[in-house]
C-alpha cells in the first residue's frame, strides 16, 4: 500500500558531528589519501609520462586524478583501492588529453615548428631512450597493457578491469606488444 505524502516520516537530519563521522567512515580518509599522494605521486607521474607525452600535462593529469578521488573518496568504500582508482583515472584521463590534442591537431592549418620537447627530460628519468621510442610504436591498446603490466606491476585481471577489457585480450595484447619491442629492440642495437 501506498500511503500519501503527508503520512510518511520526515527524513532525519543528521548532527554536523554525525555528518562528517559517516563522511570518515564511509570511504577513503583525507589522511589515507594525504598518505597515497606521499608514496604514490611519482609512480603515477611516471605511468602519465608513458602514455603521454610531455611533463606538464603528466602532472597536470595526476593532480586532477588526486582532485576528482579526493571529491568522490565517500564511494571508495575500500582504502586498499584507493590507489587502483588513482591509477585508473590517470590512465582515463590520459586518454582524453590524447583525444584533446588529436583534435586540436587537426584543427590547425599549419604544421608546428620543430623544437626540442619538454618530455625529453622526463623520458631520460624513467626509462632508456631506445625503449621509449620502441614504446611509441606500438598500438595503443598494446603500450596501455604493458605499461599497466610491467611499470605499475598490475596483474593481468587488474589491468584487464582498469581498461575494460577481457583478461585474453590483455594476454593478447600483452604477448603482441613484447614481441613488437622485442623486434624494435633488436633493430635499434
Amino acid at each position: 500500500m501506498i500511503t500519501p505524502w503527508s503520512a510518511t516520516r520526515p527524513p532525519r537530519v543528521a548532527a554536523e558531528g554525525a555528518e562528517t563521522d559517516d563522511a570518515m567512515t564511509a570511504g577513503t580518509t583525507v589522511d589515507h589519501l594525504t598518505e597515497t599522494y606521499r608514496v604514490h605521486y611519482r609512480s603515477l607521474l611516471g605511468l602519465a609520462a608513458l602514455l603521454l607525452d610531455d611533463t606538464a600535462s603528466c602532472e597536470d593529469v595526476v593532480q586532477e586524478a588526486f582532485i576528482r578521488v579526493h571529491s568522490a573518496r565517500k564511494r571508495v568504500r575500500d582504502p586498499e583501492k584507493t590507489l587502483a582508482y588513482l591509477r585508473q583515472t590517470v590512465v582515463n584521463l590520459s586518454r582524453s588529453a590524447l583525444r584533446r590534442r588529436i583534435v586540436g591537431l587537426k584543427l590547425l592549418s599549419k604544421p608546428m615548428p620543430d623544437m626540442a620537447s619538454a618530455e625529453e627530460g622526463a623520458y631520460e628519468q624513467l626509462e632508456r631512450d631506445e625503449l621509449i621510442k620502441a614504446m611509441r610504436g606500438l598500438q595503443r591498446r598494446q603500450r596501455e597493457v604493458l605499461v599497466l603490466r610491467y611499470f605499475a606491476d598490475m596483474t593481468e585481471a587488474q589491468v584487464a578491469e582498469v581498461l575494460g577489457l577481457s583478461l585474453g585480450s590483455v594476454k593478447a595484447y600483452g604477448s603482441r606488444g613484447i614481441a613488437a619491442l622485442r623486434v624494435a629492440m633488436e633493430a635499434a642495437s
